[in-house]
């Protein structure tokens, strides 16, 4: 389970609403848009749901405050991931599907692990978004950084006791994510343009830790020992969350610069930081593939890791070809797009072969 990020990981371009962590809407062009992008710093404010305007601020705070601290737009992202996770891990090792109450716990568990460091996040964040976005719960004193801090261990407590319970080496994996995005957090965002690699390993081990949840590797819970398939979807997940972070910070170098946010595209610029989304995106859509032969998958998940990633290579071609703010905004948006077609796809395609019989696997 991820005890981050981001744990375990969307800052307001300052000039429109839109990232990771803020709501997704089809824009005309086919781009998801929503409130929120990666804070100045490098700082995942796409995943922290920042926007322009706070509206459970302007509503006074109280209880809406703290709901809107949870990135609620992103909900639907942070709960497929686990609750598809959950799914595949207990098919890929014993055939079926998951008993319903570990499934719910382990879903909601992972959740919790994750809005957890959204709430740090912002902690950590004060002084930079009451320059930036100053309606925010905590800038705007709608939260007190103390009740923040308070709820944030609130929420990791709850993910730990749930991981505790159903597999300690889940517990193992939320700490090690939760220390990752403590040191993005507290340090490394402000300090390296390589920042992003703690974001990314933390999103990485969010699979992991629930998967052993549904499939104990064997070391401190009897179980069927550590699938292959949770370490390349873990592979998947931590190496194209690197394009998604930076994508994000690509679309505010100036703002970051001034700030002085050493990101990757204000240290190195835009053209060679497209590249590097580029290629881990190449290798993002590879490892999809991959996870799907490892896991007995079927057709319709392949059909769409093939449609999907094909699709996504291209947009990210084409990033590298015209290397702007404007470009990587769009391509952090269609990232998420083939995200969400390719867990539905693995639902769908998990659900079919736990309970269909004449429904095959592509590769047996």
């Amino acid at each position: 389970m991820n005890g981050s990020s981001d744990a375990t990981g969307v800052k307001v371009e300052r000039r429109a609403e839109g990232g990771r962590n803020a709501g997704g809407k089809i824009s005309a062009d086919g781009d998801i848009s929503a409130k929120g992008k990666r804070s100045a710093g490098g700082e995942d404010d796409a995943r922290r749901g920042k926007s322009e305007r706070c509206s459970s601020c302007g509503r006074g705070g109280g209880l809406a405050a703290y709901w809107e601290l949870l990135r609620p737009p992103l909900a639907p992202m942070d709960i497929a991931l686990p609750g598809a996770t959950a799914l595949l891990a207990a098919y890929a090792t014993a055939g079926g599907l998951p008993s319903a109450f570990p499934f719910v716990i382990a879903t909601l568990g992972a959740y919790f692990a994750i809005t957890s460091s959204y709430v740090y996040n912002d902690c950590c964040d004060v002084d930079v978004d009451a320059v930036g976005m100053p309606n925010r719960p905590l800038p705007s004193s709608a939260v007190a950084r103390s009740s923040a801090l308070a709820y944030s261990a609130l929420l990791f407590g709850l993910a730990a006791a749930v991981a505790l319970y159903l597999n300690p080496e889940s517990l193992v994996a939320l700490i090690a994510a939760t220390l990752l995005m403590a040191v993005y957090s507290k340090a490394a965002k402000r300090t390296t343009p390589f920042s992003w690699t703690f974001v990314g390993l933390a999103y990485g081990i969010v699979p992991v830790g629930v998967w052993l949840a549904m499939a104990p590797a064997g070391f401190l819970k009897a179980g069927p020992g550590l699938h292959l398939g949770a370490l390349v979807l873990g592979a998947m997940i931590c190496i194209t969350d690197w394009g998604f972070t930076n994508c994000d910070a690509s679309r505010d170098v100036e703002g970051d610069r001034r700030e002085g946010i050493p990101t990757f595209p204000v240290t190195f610029g835009i053209p060679k930081t497209a590249k590097l989304v580029a290629a881990a995106w190449v290798i993002g859509v590879a490892l999809s593939l991959a996870l799907g032969a490892v896991t007995g998958l079927g057709p319709i998940y392949f059909a769409a890791a093939l449609a999907a990633g094909a699709w996504m290579i291209i947009q990210t071609v084409d990033f590298i070809r015209n290397p702007t703010a404007e470009r990587g905004n769009s391509i952090f948006y269609q990232g998420a797009n083939y995200r969400a077609v390719l867990f539905a796809a693995l639902i769908i395609d998990v659900l079919l072969r736990a309970t269909v019989t004449g429904y095959p696997g592509v590769f047996g």
